[in-house]
């Protein structure tokens, strides 16, 4: 059947566009146009076959499926509301940690929403508002897949073990000691350099962090110093000091690198924790880096929570575009709707 290749195509232009640069969130969109259209095959193709056994196979799962999405929407919104109250309990109650809450409500809201229908009570005249708010919310609902499809593939990134740098990415100091969150991104580096170092010459690891207002030292001085303790020759490490968000921390290594190379021919890529992992690797390639990354483990507690933030923070990061997008749906929505209150 031609309609074949159009999942073909699309893999193809995956493939090109990930192996190129895997830190783009359109490789997530071009993932699932590509699986989307590879099931649609699928269906038709066994819709149009004489065998059998071959619909089965195919609409049993479909048929499945639809019966299996609505309540994996009551589970998953359970399970945040019992995340965020472990993840308050362990971890203390704030804004931050509370994501996860917010996020169980809007679905709880958004369950209710048909059930209620606001938009019942109110005149005709507001209909093309309700429109644009589900119109927007259908984006986001699609950005969202494009972003957790783009983030799985990103963790499946294996650097070769040439490096010339490690960047290791701060997080925060508790105490002026290196806490758990921070310690497995410097022993993930610790790791890959002690792999590198069996096999060929080892790299340099760049431990990237300013000192902040309720710290009494660097956070880059006091990684460095935890991983000499583990092991590490002190002259293979080197401090960034000054950097205070993630964008620095890949700015000020790349100064730190392109001093050591005036000829900018070195490989180098950098550690964080895997729920990080994506949108550090988006710095990087802001920042001028051709850099990737490889994460560490995080408890799975906190994992929902920071991947809530890490989303939140892709949005902002291209707020421009959404603005955009937002302003468009909802200046057609007002203007639909006054029409209506004018004319009719």
């Amino acid at each position: 059947m031609y309609f074949g290749i159009i999942p073909l195509i699309l893999f193809i232009i995956f493939l090109f566009s990930y192996l190129k640069d895997p830190r783009k969130i359109i490789n997530g969109f071009l993932f699932n146009a590509f699986f989307c259209s590879f099931l649609l095959f699928c269906t038709i193709a066994s819709l149009a076959s004489e065998n059998n056994y071959l619909k089965l196979i195919v609409l049993i799962p479909m048929i499945a499926l639809f019966f299996i999405i609505p309540f994996g929407i009551v589970a998953l919104m359970f399970g945040l509301f019992l995340n965020a109250r472990v993840l308050m309990k362990r971890e203390g109650r704030s804004f931050a940690n509370s994501l996860t809450l917010i996020v169980a409500i809007m679905i709880l809201l958004f369950i209710l929403t048909p059930i209620i229908n606001p938009a019942s009570v109110l005149s005709n005249m507001f209909q093309p508002i309700f429109g644009g708010i589900s119109l927007i919310i259908f984006y986001f609902s699609i950005h969202l897949s494009n972003f957790l499809t783009a983030y799985f593939l990103y963790q499946f990134n294996r650097p070769k073990y040439n490096q010339d740098f490690i960047i290791v990415l701060g997080s925060g100091l508790i105490n002026d000691q290196v806490p758990p969150l921070l310690a497995s991104r410097i022993n993930k580096a610790i790791n890959f350099y002690q792999k590198q170092a069996a096999l060929t010459s080892p790299p340099t690891i760049i431990f990237s962090g300013g000192q902040g207002s309720d710290e009494n030292l660097p956070e880059a001085e006091a990684m460095q110093k935890y991983a000499v303790e583990k092991g590490i020759p002190i002259e293979h490490t080197l401090q960034e000091n000054r950097s205070v968000n993630t964008y620095q921390n890949m700015l000020f290594s790349k100064r730190v690198m392109d001093t050591l190379k005036p000829d900018g021919k070195y490989n180098s890529i950098f550690t964080t924790n895997n729920f990080h992992l994506f949108r550090a690797g988006l710095y990087a390639r802001q920042a001028g880096l051709n850099s990737q990354g490889i994460g560490s483990k995080t408890a799975f507690y906190y994992w929902p929570n920071a991947m809530v933030r890490e989303y939140v923070a892709i949005v902002v990061m291209e707020r421009k575009r959404h603005m955009k997008v937002v302003g468009v749906i909802l200046g057609i929505s007002l203007f639909l709707s006054l029409c209506g209150l004018l004319f009719f």
